[in-house]
């Protein structure tokens, strides 16, 4: 199972993201996105809280801490990503604007093919080997046909068989799952996931990054004054990162066949991050339906 993951690491990683962005296209339609054109501000706030300030404060976060290498790296590729299908799920959940939060993802995940390069870039540059060449061409290739395709094809699918589309997003989302399970189950065989190297520090630094991430999360929607469906929705796309195409830039830049401990660090990084989202998502739901259930009290 080891020595097949290191081989195919890369594609498994993009068959996972391709079906989850097809799953996810196929519960998108155009009059989403002008629905919400009526009410811009949650949805541009959406926006700019993914797009700048995550990234502003992971650069932050790095230099302010002095982390570094693949740790860094890793952090790096968290800021950069944009949310995940995920995020949609715990906000139908916590009984949020579904809508809205749909819309975020996928305009977040068209953004990235401009942004995600170039947050890389910036935050990467000092953390990587002197001979290492980024390949920004490869990386907004993958980002292009991996990621943006499934999603026009999968709302494709629901704008022509609308009746079947649910089912087919459901299958989607379901072996997108199966890629996850392969990725870590791959990754422990490979023995490419190793707590105990990754270090007590590391992992507190990581704690701390999550910790900041679902600080904004949280703060943002309520200095903004947004109502608790809006909020919500805003919330989870901030914590909720899409890990799985972070594994899979990983897989561009750092492949497993070329095996290096800097490659592990940025795998086991992302990784470990998406356990941790997994462990605030369900305190953000209870959050929320505490607040429903205490709002009728206070009027």
């Amino acid at each position: 199972m080891g020595a097949f993951y290191v081989e195919y690491e890369y594609w498994i990683a993009a068959f996972q993201l391709a079906t989850a962005m097809l799953g996810m296209g196929a519960t998108l339609r155009l009059k989403d996105f002008r629905d919400l054109a009526l009410t811009p501000m949650p949805v541009a706030l959406g926006l700019v809280v993914q797009l700048v300030a995550v990234p502003v404060m992971a650069f932050l976060f790095l230099r302010l801490l002095g982390v570094q290498d693949g740790v860094a790296v890793g952090i790096a590729i968290i800021a950069a990503i944009p949310g995940g299908t995920i995020s949609n799920i715990f906000t139908f959940l916590a009984r949020g604007n579904i809508t809205l939060s749909i819309s975020i993802t996928g305009l977040t995940t068209i953004a990235c093919l401009l942004t995600t390069p170039l947050i890389l870039g910036l935050l990467m540059q000092d953390n990587l080997p002197a001979d290492f060449a980024m390949p920004t061409g490869e990386i907004v290739n993958d980002i292009l046909f991996i990621l943006l395709l499934p999603l026009a094809l999968g709302m494709l699918y629901l704008f022509m068989y609308p009746n079947s589309a649910p089912n087919f997003s459901k299958w989607c989302i379901r072996a997108s799952l199966f890629g996850i399970l392969l990725i870590v189950l791959g990754s422990l065989a490979a023995g490419r996931v190793d707590l105990v190297a990754y270090g007590i520090d590391n992992i507190i630094l990581l704690v701390l990054f999550t910790l900041l991430l679902a600080g904004t999360a949280w703060l943002t929607p309520v200095l903004m004054r947004l109502n608790r469906p809006d909020a919500s929705a805003v919330g989870f796309e901030v914590v909720i990162r899409n890990v799985n195409l972070g594994v899979m830039l990983k897989a561009t830049m750092f492949p497993a066949a070329a095996a290096s401990q800097l490659g592990d660090t940025v795998l086991f990084t992302l990784l470990f991050y998406g356990g941790l989202m997994f462990a605030v998502a369900p305190l953000f739901l209870w959050l929320y339906k505490r607040g429903d259930r205490e709002r009728p009290n206070s009027a």
